[in-house]
């Protein structure tokens, strides 16, 4: 990781991978209803939405505090943080997850709040037609850009 911006996207990167091993898919940058974006968001096997927020120094975790927003869009949120991270900063409430660009640990479960069966639904809708831009996009790189919409 040659360069400060390198690494959340090596973080992201590891986590996608450690979500995957457990059957989840994962989207980054992900655009949420309320104009928010979430760092990571993964799609379960079972349905379950789990948010990741990727914070690569201090400095960085201390600078962002809309954190507990996320809440209302996920089951799940996760901090995913390097290897040098006080662990001690992440608050109880939220799960954590140790990461680097090639895998990650869940050190710690977050208290899970159930999404309404209409919210998981918006939620779960959106999730699929972003990935289905995104397919779309690499499929057509010349074509009129669909994740614009989001």
């Amino acid at each position: 990781m040659s360069d400060a911006r390198d690494i959340p996207k090596a973080l992201a990167r590891g986590v996608a991978r450690a979500l995957a091993q457990l059957g989840f898919a994962s989207l980054v940058e992900v655009p949420l209803a309320d104009g928010r974006r979430a760092d990571l968001m993964a799609l379960g096997p079972d349905g379950a939405l789990v948010i990741v927020e990727v914070k690569s120094s201090v400095a960085d975790f201390r600078a962002d505090r809309k954190w507990p927003e996320y809440r209302a869009w996920c089951d799940k949120l996760y901090f995913a943080v390097p290897e040098a991270f006080p662990l001690e900063l992440i608050p109880l409430e939220c799960g954590l997850i140790r990461a680097d660009g090639f895998g990650a640990a869940f050190l710690r479960e977050p208290q899970d709040h159930k999404l309404v069966p209409a919210r998981r639904r918006a939620v779960t809708l959106r999730f699929a037609r972003l990935a289905a831009a995104r397919l779309y996009r690499i499929n057509d790189p010349g074509a009129f850009d669909l994740e614009a919409g989001f």
